[in-house]
This record gives C-alpha cells, structure tokens and sequence, in this order.
C-alpha cells in the first residue's frame, strides 16, 4: 500500500498524491547476521533453525562485509561433503569458516531506494536479497520473499 502525502501551498484545499514506496516499507529490519570468523556449522544451524536463506556477515561494528545464502553453502561447503558420515560433515563444518566461502562483491541499497529500482535490481542481477545498508553499516535485508509476501497481502485486502 502506498503512503499518501498532503501538500498544501496555501492557495486553495490541500492536495494528495501518492508517494513512492520505498525500501524501509518492505525490508526486514535488523536481520539474523553472523561474523566472518563464524563456523559453516553456526550458518548451518542459523539457517535451518530461524528458516531463512541469506545471512549477511557484518563485522564488529555491524559493518557489512560479506553475504552467505542457502545457495552457497550448498555449492561452496555441502556440495563435496555430500558422500561422507554426518558426524564428519559436522566436524568439517565446525572447521571451516564463514570468511572462507561468503561473497564479498554484493550489490546492496539503501532504505530510500524506491521498490521498483530495488527490484530491478534483484531481477536484473538474478539475486534472492539486497542487504540494505546505511553508509556500510547493515541495517535491513530485502528479499524476494518480502515482494511475495506484500504481493499476498494486497492480494488479500483486495479480495476482501
């Protein structure tokens, strides 16, 4: 749902248009993060309990670095531990790090940014997420399941 701003120039009633929603409409505020010195095993376990696909990895400072998703960690650490005994893919998880598999060229927006351009860009760039940053300190996350979502809830509202 788009927010209306009323205008008055003070020549005559007060006017309304519709303002463009932006990022901070749809993101999800302060997301789950990890540490580039985390264990794949920590990723693992984040993922699988709190059932979400991207982690960004912010540094002591909430500073983002980096960016995991489901998707990596299958290709880059599930992927060639596959045919061993779990108790060893643990141990291997547990061994390895989230700074050794975590992209670090990430494309990222801020709060303003309008959810058109923010979804062009995930469309463009056949992305699931955009971090959304102020400066380079972490502040959101927008994904594809949050256009869904919003699409289901005015799908709902409508049909009500």
């Amino acid at each position: 749902m788009q927010k209306q701003a009323v205008t008055s120039t003070g020549r005559g009633p007060a006017t309304t248009r519709r303002t463009e929603p932006k990022v901070r409409d749809l993101m999800t505020p302060d997301p789950y993060t990890l540490q580039p010195r985390d264990t794949l095993a920590s990723l693992y376990d984040l993922m699988d309990s709190h059932r979400v696909r991207h982690v960004p990895i912010v540094d002591g400072d909430g500073e983002l670095v980096g960016l995991l998703t489901h998707t990596d960690l299958a290709m880059s650490a599930l992927g060639s531990l596959s045919d061993l005994p779990l108790s060893q893919e643990r141990d291997l998880l547990q061994r390895r790090r989230v700074r050794e598999v975590m992209v670090t060229d990430l494309e990222t927006v801020e709060p303003d940014t309008s959810l058109a351009e923010a979804a062009t860009t995930l469309f463009e760039n056949k992305i699931g997420c955009l971090p959304v940053v102020e400066g380079s300190r972490l502040v959101g996350i927008l994904t594809e399941s949050d256009f869904v979502r919003r699409f289901v809830e005015e799908s709902a509202k409508t049909a009500s």
